[in-house]
């Protein structure tokens, strides 16, 4: 159990590193580890909407459609949440593009 437990966190941070370079899959794959409580993530449908929101964005599909699968369980409070968690990890991916490029 503990060598699944450590794989699946592995794969959450590798999913998240992903992420932070902008990677679109990571972004859908994040989504579903926060949707359905896989990769070391516990469920929670405001990252989840965040996650398959920036995915949507980025152009899957697929991202678009469970992000309108949740939101309909979810109250308009809780979608206005995971949508200013989502502008505030594009604004911290402007920034870290700005700080790469001044090094």
């Amino acid at each position: 159990m503990a060598i699944r437990l450590t794989a699946a966190n592995n794969l959450f941070d590798v999913n998240l590193a992903a992420a932070a370079r902008g990677d679109a899959q990571a972004y859908f794959d994040l989504g579903m580890a926060f949707s359905t409580g896989t990769e070391g993530a516990e469920v929670d449908m405001i990252e989840a909407h965040k996650w398959f929101n920036l995915a949507a964005l980025a152009g899957v599909r697929e991202g678009s459609q469970l992000r309108t699968e949740i939101a309909a369980e979810m109250s308009r409070e809780e979608i206005a949440e995971a949508q200013r968690a989502a502008r505030a990890w594009i604004q911290s991916l402007s920034g870290n593009e700005a700080s790469r490029r001044a090094a």
